[in-house]
Order: structure tokens, then C-alpha cells, then sequence
């Protein structure tokens, strides 16, 4: 016990000197999203038990998988801080599992079990008291979930057979969730699945309804996880090397070639970047393939370009993953590092882009002139974006050779990357939309267009980004290794804004993506091809006469919150400065 509490001591301690400035503003964003997504889950507790446990299965599955894709989950304590205390891995594991509990996510995951409690209160007083036990070990099992998640493809990530294997299984299943409608279509079911009951995640509400199991099962299942992640922390204090054998010598004709023999040699051996690259291909394929249970193939063409836009993603944070290694590039004249990783990016990339693309649309029957417009122009563009976002939007990363036991944790800013890998995905595909909508209106003329648009992309971005590194390859090379930007003389317009400026810019350009494209474009076109009662898209639930002008608002919405963050953030000219003052 005293164990537990001095580590979640450390744990409060930590975060209180850590999160600030911009680490402060993301777990502020994160708090509030995660405040909305809690009340919304406390109000499915007043419509019905069937939506609540629905909601609970998001959560579960929120945390089983959140931390696997994006940074190895919290690891303000490690395991490796207390290797020389001689703790048993039952007491570590009891005293991490303590420090767990303190931080936004659980905070923020109790606040949407207190839907238990209300369930509980509209049945009876007894139930009420039954769910305050309930919601405390609905909390445990969903950390320990994640804990162990993270455990198993950590351990997976120390051979190469287990980087693939496991990039496969977790790219095939978030594809699977991003197309579970198809699922729920194929196997007709039109209101909540059945299915939910049995997670892990109605077990707390089974017992607030009386089932005597449940709680029971509920510590139970507590208890296990916790001694399957105690074992897995043991596991993960054996960390091995790699052998030397069979490597051949590295040769290159210059500078940039050495760039691209190392990048190559990077891609091939560096297990986290084998299990980026076999998830974006695994999600690629399985995405696309999805809709094949409905008997319909007209996806399988795009499974390509979904490949290169998730690769894109996954390897944003190109720059700051290598960590300090950066001073190496800075200290060799005339070497072109950023067109070498573009090189060695593409080398990696475009053959699988490339075959998987013409193979799948071959056999579908097309279409040829949108797929191969689509290709060149997302290749290109994600060529020049990967370097481009990498240099401005840098998040400090933890050199390879001191990654703990978790290979997944390659840097300590979870809020950065995950912005950082949404931002590319947008972008990405953005390069790619002058050559779609040419090869819709014109047909062929789209793959010129695309070649041009993908080719500029990657020769411009590029240029960008290589200028970038020669006039702040110190500054950067300072971030990387103190996790801290150094100070300027000069403010930004930004920074002279006032707190709730900055709050409402933030909220503009963070929030303005949902109702523009899902809520506002996407559900247009659903609209158009009668595809109602979709998803959450709320177009496709109104009477015929609003669903254009509902998503027709949302479109007008978006546009409204981009435009309002640009006017806030838009530099002023100084008082008292004319106009034409020279």
C-alpha cells in the first residue's frame, strides 16, 4: 500500500511540474473533448441500458487501442525508474497501476462511468450503491487493458516476425472499426448489437441491474490482468539486442546517396518503423476490402492510395524520431539530407503503392483514370509533406538507443504526434484533390495533372523543408535534445494574443474539420446516394426537405470557425501606421 501511494505521489508530482505551455494547451483540448465525450455517455444513461453499454464498448475499446497507436500510452513512470528497488513484479505492477489512475484520462473516463450511477438511481437506492464499486472497477479493468495491450505489442516490437504480426492485426483492426457499418449492414443489424453485453465493459452495469455476477467477475478479471501485466513487466526488463551477422557494408556515391543507404537500412531493421509501415498496409488493404462482405469491390482500387496516406501519418514525425542524431547531418557539408529521406521514403513506399494499386484495380475493372491521377499526386505529396511537417512541426522524440523497454514510446508528447499525424493525413489528401476532380470531369487528363501536381509537391515541399534545416538545424537540433524551443527576441502574432484569443483560435482550427467535412461534405454526398441513417452523420437523419440544408449549414459552419481563427491570428498593421507608409 505505502508503495502505491508514494508512486502516485511521483505520478502528481510529475505532472504538475511538466504540463505547461503547449504540453498544458493539448491536455487542455484532450480534457475538453473527453469532458464531451463523458457527458454525452452519462445522457445515453437517461435514453436507454442498450446505448450505455454501446458507449462503454467505445470506451473500452478507446483505451485498448488509443495507446497502441499513438505513442505506448502514459509512461510518466516507467518500470525501469524502479529496476534497482529489487520490488517484485506483483507490487510494482499494484504501485504503476496506482500512479495510472492519476492523470486526465482516468479522470475523465470516471466522470463517463458516473452513468452507472445514474442507472443505478433510477432503478432503486440499493442499485445506487452497487455502482460506486462498479464504476471503480470498470476504471481498473479499462486501464489494465490498456497496460496489458501495450505490454504485448511492446514485447511483439523486439522481433521483427512480431513487428509484422502485429501491424497487420492492429491495422486490420482499425480499418475494421472506421468500416463497422459495413458489418453491422452484412449482418443486419440495425440497433445496438447484442454482442456489447458480453464485453467486459457492461459488467459494471449488468451489476448496478442486479446480476450477481458481475461484480465478481468484474475483480476477477481485475486480478488477472493484473497479474498478466506483472508478468509482462518482467518480460520487459529482458530486453535483447540484434545480432551483427549477414549486414553488408553500406556503399553510396556521395553524400545524399549515404542518406539514402542509411534511411533504407533504417526502414529494413528499425522494428518500429516495420510495424508503421505492415500497419498502414494492413489498414490499406482491410479498409478497402471491407466492403466486399456487401458483394461491392468498388473500394478495392483505393487500397493504394488509403496505403500512402496512413504511411504518410504514421512517419510524420520523420525528424524528431531519429532524436539527436540530427548533429551528424549538421556537421557534413553539402550533404541534402531532406532529399535523401524523400528518396529512401519513396524507395520504401512506392513499389508496395504501386502494385498493390494496379493489382487490385485490375481486378476490379477500374477506375483507371482517377486511381492512377490519385497515385503519383499522394506519392509526391507525401514525399514533400513527411520532411516539410517534420522540420516546423518537430515533436522532440527520444533517441532509438534510449527507448525503454516500450518501443512504442518514441516520444513523450502524445497530444503533438497524434496532431501532428492528423494534420499530415489532411494535408496528404488535399495534395491529391486537383488531380481527382480533373480525372472526374476530363478523364485521362486527371494522371498528367496528377504527375505535375505530385512531382511539384515533392520538389517544392521539399525545398521548403530543406531551407528550414539549414537556418534552424541548431534551434532544432536544441529542441530535440531539451524537449524546449529556445526563447526569441520576437513574439509571434500568437503569442501576443489574449488567453481567450488563443482559447477560441484553438477551438476554431482544432474543431473546424468536424462539421466542414464529416457532418457537412461527407454527409451531402451520402445524402446524394441515399445512403440514410448513417452513421453520426447528421444530415442523413433529417426529412427529406433538411438534409441538404442541414448539411449545407455544417459545410457554412466549418468554413465560419476556419475563417474566424485565421481573422484572430491574421497579423494587424501597428497604431498609428499609415497605410502607405513606406
Amino acid at each position: 500500500m505505502a508503495v502505491a501511494l508514494t508512486m502516485a505521489r511521483m505520478k502528481l508530482a510529475m505532472l504538475r511540474h511538466t504540463f505547461h505551455g503547449q504540453r498544458a494547451q493539448t491536455a487542455g483540448t484532450g480534457a475538453a473533448l473527453g469532458a464531451l465525450g463523458a457527458t454525452g455517455t452519462i445522457y445515453l444513461a437517461f435514453v436507454g441500458p442498450d446505448l450505455l453499454a454501446a458507449g462503454y464498448a467505445v470506451w473500452l475499446l478507446g483505451w485498448m487501442l488509443g495507446p497502441v497507436f499513438m505513442g505506448g500510452g502514459d509512461e510518466t513512470l516507467r518500470p525501469e525508474y524502479f529496476s534497482l528497488l529489487g520490488l517484485p513484479p506483483r507490487r510494482l505492477a499494484a504501485g504503476l497501476l496506482a500512479a495510472a489512475f492519476v492523470g486526465v484520462a482516468p479522470l475523465v473516463s470516471l466522470s463517463a462511468l458516473l452513468g452507472l450511477l445514474v442507472a443505478g438511481v433510477r432503478l432503486g437506492v440499493a442499485n445506487a450503491l452497487l455502482a460506486v464499486p462498479a464504476m471503480v472497477l470498470q476504471l481498473a479493468v479499462f486501464v489494465l487493458l490498456s497496460k496489458v495491450c501495450v505490454a504485448v505489442v511492446a514485447l511483439a516490437l523486439r522481433t521483427r516476425l512480431g513487428a509484422i504480426a502485429s501491424g497487420l492485426l492492429n491495422g486490420a483492426v482499425l480499418a475494421g472499426l472506421g468500416q463497422i457499418w459495413v458489418f453491422l449492414v452484412a449482418f443486419g443489424q440495425t440497433g445496438v448489437p447484442a454482442g456489447v453485453w458480453y464485453l467486459p465493459s457492461s459488467w459494471g452495469l449488468l451489476a448496478v441491474q442486479g446480476a450477481w455476477w458481475a461484480l465478481p467477475a468484474l475483480a476477477l478479471l481485475a486480478l488477472l490482468l493484473l497479474g498478466a501485466w506483472a508478468a509482462l513487466l518482467t518480460r520487459r526488463a529482458g530486453a535483447t539486442g540484434t545480432s551483427a551477422r549477414g549486414r553488408r557494408p553500406m556503399r553510396a556515391a556521395g553524400a545524399t546517396g549515404a542518406i539514402v543507404a542509411k534511411e533504407l537500412r533504417t526502414w529494413s531493421r528499425d522494428l518500429v518503423r516495420n510495424y508503421q509501415l505492415t500497419l498502414a498496409l494492413s489498414y490499406g488493404v482491410c479498409f478497402a476490402a471491407s466492403p466486399l462482405i456487401l458483394g461491392w469491390n468498388g473500394m478495392m482500387p483505393y487500397a493504394g492510395p488509403i496505403f500512402v496516406v496512413m504511411a504518410a501519418a504514421m512517419a510524420a514525425n520523420q525528424y524528431g524520431a531519429d532524436g539527436t542524431a540530427l548533429w551528424l547531418t549538421l556537421m557534413t557539408p553539402g550533404a541534402s539530407d531532406v532529399r535523401g529521406r524523400q528518396l529512401a521514403w519513396l524507395s520504401a513506399h512506392a513499389p508496395v503503392a504501386i502494385v498493390l494499386t494496379v493489382t487490385l484495380t485490375a481486378t476490379s475493372g477500374g477506375p483507371w483514370p482517377l486511381i492512377l491521377a490519385l497515385l503519383p499526386a499522394l506519392l509526391g505529396g507525401a514525399a514533400g509533406l513527411v520532411p516539410l511537417i517534420s522540420v516546423y512541426g518537430l515533436v522532440p522524440g527520444t533517441d532509438p538507443h534510449r527507448r525503454a523497454g516500450n518501443p512504442l514510446r518514441t516520444s513523450e508528447d502524445d497530444g503533438g504526434l497524434t496532431g501532428q499525424a492528423y494534420l499530415t493525413l489532411v494535408l496528404v489528401i488535399l495534395t491529391g484533390a486537383p488531380a481527382a476532380l480533373v480525372a472526374i470531369w476530363y478523364g485521362w487528363a486527371g494522371v498528367a495533372v496528377g504527375v505535375l501536381t505530385g512531382a511539384l509537391c515533392s520538389w517544392g515541399f521539399g525545398l521548403l523543408a530543406e531551407r528550414r534545416l539549414r537556418a534552424t538545424g541548431p534551434e532544432l537540433l536544441h529542441v530535440m535534445r531539451t524537449g524546449r524551443k529556445p526563447h526569441t527576441t520576437m513574439k509571434s502574432r500568437f503569442d501576443q494574443l489574449s488567453k481567450t484569443q488563443k482559447t477560441i483560435a484553438s477551438w476554431c482550427f482544432g474543431f473546424g474539420a468536424i462539421p466542414l467535412v464529416p457532418q457537412g461534405i461527407l454527409a451531402a454526398v451520402f445524402v446524394a446516394n441515399d445512403m440514410l441513417r448513417h452513421s453520426w452523420f447528421l444530415a442523413t437523419y433529417m426529412p427529406p426537405g433538411l438534409r441538404y440544408p442541414v448539411a449545407a449549414a455544417f459545410i457554412l459552419l466549418g468554413l465560419a470557425m476556419y475563417g474566424t481563427g485565421v481573422w484572430i491570428v491574421k497579423p494587424r498593421p501597428a497604431h498609428g501606421t499609415s497605410v502607405n507608409e513606406t
